[in-house]
């Protein structure tokens, strides 16, 4: 099942003095409680030695061990012109990893292709080739991609995957079924995404690129070309700047006259006013007027009652500075606590 019984441990993996793997390798890790896979299949190019720091850490003890891998790719061995990849949509990657699981596709294929000649090339997860996350349900799996070779040519039934007839089906929204060997429930294979590689075939060179003014020639030295003409950039200035700011002048100017000079003024609005209007508003400001200078001019004392610190009932005036209060004062703090407490100070 590739659960671990033991403590959870955590795998990371990277290319010696880099920070991530090959180009060419992969890892997966289900959970810390499942199996590690370190898995990929290196391109012609990418022969020679490579160096793979493994750093394991236990997640109960958070104890730390680190151990070298050392991977070398050399030339291809074998040599299978005839590959087919097979979808399987019912796996996850970390699914069909372990050897008991490519064996069973591996036989298979065997059956299919009668032939013992074959050999697993590639396996790839769906996500790596754009395909979408599956939902956290069960039932629900990311779908892997298998690839399997031969030397031998493909057999009659899948070879039907190129016929149009069984595209046109996968377009309707059918499942064809090419071949009539069946796998288990849980490698079930989706034929509409499965396809047939033959390398067999020699793929004719890309055609050469005709020379022309953008390509260089080995006998001819290069000739830049000459600068730009110049550019008269005063037509922009005056559709970027002055015509937005005559705009702004001339709106400035509508507001000023709006504003400054269409108001009424005194006389114009007095032409426009009823004689009771004005006659009432001069009486109630000439009676204002006049009452403040009567007031103004009276030789009448003030009334006591609104000096300042005046005592209703003695009539006296208190110095706002005297010290200490009298009990008839009308100036007794408000809080008697700032006041020596020992001495009575409420009138008796």
């Amino acid at each position: 099942s590739g659960i671990v019984n033991d403590d959870s441990m955590v795998f990371k993996c990277s290319l010696q003095h880099f920070p991530d793997l090959p180009r060419w390798l992969r890892y997966t890790q289900r959970s810390p409680r499942h199996n590690g896979f370190l898995y990929g299949t290196p391109m012609p190019q990418d022969q020679g030695k490579a160096i793979i720091e493994v750093v394991v850490t236990n997640r109960q003890t958070y104890d730390t061990f680190r151990q070298k891998i050392m991977i070398s790719v050399g030339a291809p061995v074998k040599r299978m012109p005839y590959q087919v990849e097979f979808f399987l949509p019912l796996r996850d990657v970390e699914e069909v990893l372990p050897p008991g699981v490519q064996d069973e596709v591996v036989q298979y294929a065997k059956v299919l292709w009668q032939t013992e000649r074959l050999d697993v090339v590639n396996i790839t997860s769906a996500l790596d080739r754009g395909g979408r996350v599956p939902l956290p349900l069960p039932g629900h799996k990311e779908g892997v991609y298998i690839k399997l070779g031969s030397d031998r040519a493909f057999p009659e039934c899948l070879r039907q995957l190129q016929n149009p007839k069984h595209q046109q089906e996968c377009e309707q929204g059918m499942d064809p079924v090419p071949c009539a060997v069946w796998l288990s429930a849980h490698n079930r294979i989706d034929w509409c995404n499965t396809m047939l590689i033959d390398l067999s075939r020699r793929v004719p060179p890309p055609p050469v690129p005709t020379p022309g003014s953008g390509i260089l020639l080995d006998d001819d030295l290069y000739d830049p070309p000459e600068s730009p003409e110049s550019r008269d950039f005063f037509p922009d200035y005056i559709g970027t700047v002055l015509v937005p700011f005559a705009l702004a002048l001339i709106l400035c100017v509508i507001l000023a006259y709006i504003m400054c000079c269409r108001r009424e003024g005194v006389e114009e609005r007095d032409t426009k006013t009823s004689d009771i209007q004005l006659h009432h508003h001069h009486t109630i400001h000439d009676n204002t007027d006049e009452l403040r200078t009567m007031a103004g001019s009276r030789g009448v004392p003030r009334p006591l009652s609104t000096l300042p610190m005046f005592n209703a009932r003695t009539g006296d005036r208190v110095p706002p500075l005297q010290r200490p209060f009298r009990s008839d004062s009308a100036h007794i703090p408000l809080i008697l606590a700032q006041q020596d407490p020992n001495i009575d100070t409420l009138p008796r």
